[in-house]
């Protein structure tokens, strides 16, 4: 088969770069730097100010005002069309679009290109129509064993591709070569996109009840509900707490530091999370991780290897004095055996090799 030629579609509110803070715009990074050092050629449709390994194709400015999402995806959409179309028919005409947005693959009825669409969200946050008629040329996959018995009725789901992280920009080397052994860790983090649904007001009661210090670090993303949240529920919880500080929208390497120097990490999500890309961060920062027993977290956290599995305040706390069971080198080991980015990509090219020769079978894809 002939190099492939592969367009991802990126998640149109942010930027896609080593700095994103999305988790969905993290995978693809991470993917898409995998493959286009390959023989893959690939393009990422995303906002303006992105940046990727191969091609970046600019579908507009990120988002910068209160709930324009709506706008955004719009444009996002109509000028990814655009570009599919302009280049149909000639030599740089795409074999397979990679829809990492959750919403391009309902327009994919109007281009003849086969679309793999990436489910990165638990069932209950599509709408019930979400997967009625969906068009001939798309195939789904999911991110987690978990999430998929969630889906196993939709038609064209295709597998599970577990989520993986770029190993190489964590501190593996702190460990593997022993000069981590030193290493004082102290005090809780809680790190992710600040929303209701994943509770960073929890981690804030957890650490006050534990009597331990807490570095809430994330974004806010430009939504009102969030931004209402943010200001209803952690504002005033940071000013009556002593020990809690708050790291805005930090950047790779103070996420690094951050991940490195905690005691531990605490997941606190109020939704069954279909992948944690923080916890195994965590465990290749050798870090332990705390987290709630929702959805596909025990297939991420390794209880008593990579850290703890609670199901409420009151064990959480009682974890958050028990991290020195968790050994930093194992952590590490596990991640390295779980958690590649390279193991991601090697899976989702054996799905597009799959797809793309069904394609041409029936005459979906250039030959």
């Amino acid at each position: 088969m002939p190099a492939l030629n592969i367009l991802y579609i990126a998640y149109p509110l942010l930027t896609v770069s080593a700095e994103s803070a999305g988790g969905a715009e993290q995978v693809l990074w991470t993917l898409e730097r995998e493959l286009a050092c390959r023989d893959v050629r690939t393009t990422v449709a995303a906002s303006a100010g992105s940046r990727v390994t191969g091609e970046l194709f600019s579908t507009g400015d990120p988002c910068s005002r209160p709930d324009d999402y709506d706008r955004r995806n719009q444009e996002h959409q109509e000028n990814v069309l655009d570009l599919v179309r302009q280049r149909a028919g000639t030599p740089a005409a795409f074999d397979l679009i990679h829809d990492m947005s959750g919403r391009f693959w309902r327009r994919a009825g109007e281009i003849d290109i086969p679309v793999l669409a990436t489910v990165h969200l638990p069932r209950s946050f599509y709408s019930p129509d979400s997967f009625y008629n969906v068009a001939a040329n798309v195939s789904f996959n999911c991110v987690s064993h978990a999430q998929s018995v969630t889906f196993s009725d939709l038609l064209g789901m295709i597998g599970v591709v577990p989520n993986g992280i770029a190993l190489d920009r964590f501190a593996a080397e702190l460990y593997t070569n022993g000069s981590g052994k030193g290493l004082q860790r102290q005090g809780l983090l809680w790190l992710g996109r600040i929303c209701e649904e994943k509770a960073p007001h929890l981690a804030l009661e957890i650490a006050h009840r534990a009597g331990l210090p807490i570095t809430l670090a994330g974004q806010v993303y430009p939504f009102s509900y969030h931004q209402q949240y943010f200001e209803r529920e952690i504002v005033s919880r940071l000013q009556h707490m002593q020990n809690a500080s708050f790291v805005p929208s930090p950047s790779f390497e103070h996420k690094r530091q951050l991940l490195r120097e905690a005691l531990a990490l605490l997941i606190t999500s109020q939704t069954d999370e279909t992948s944690s890309l923080v916890a195994m961060e965590a465990a290749a920062s050798g870090t332990p991780v705390i987290a709630f027993r929702r959805g596909a977290l025990p297939e991420v956290v390794r209880e008593g290897v990579t850290g703890s599995l609670v199901d409420d305040i009151d064990s959480a706390v009682t974890a958050c004095h028990s991290t020195a069971v968790i050994d930093s080198e194992a952590c590490i080991q596990h991640a390295c055996a779980n958690f590649s980015g390279t193991a991601m990509a090697d899976a989702y090219f054996e799905l597009y090799e799959r797809i793309v020769r069904t394609s041409v079978v029936r005459g979906l894809a250039k030959a």
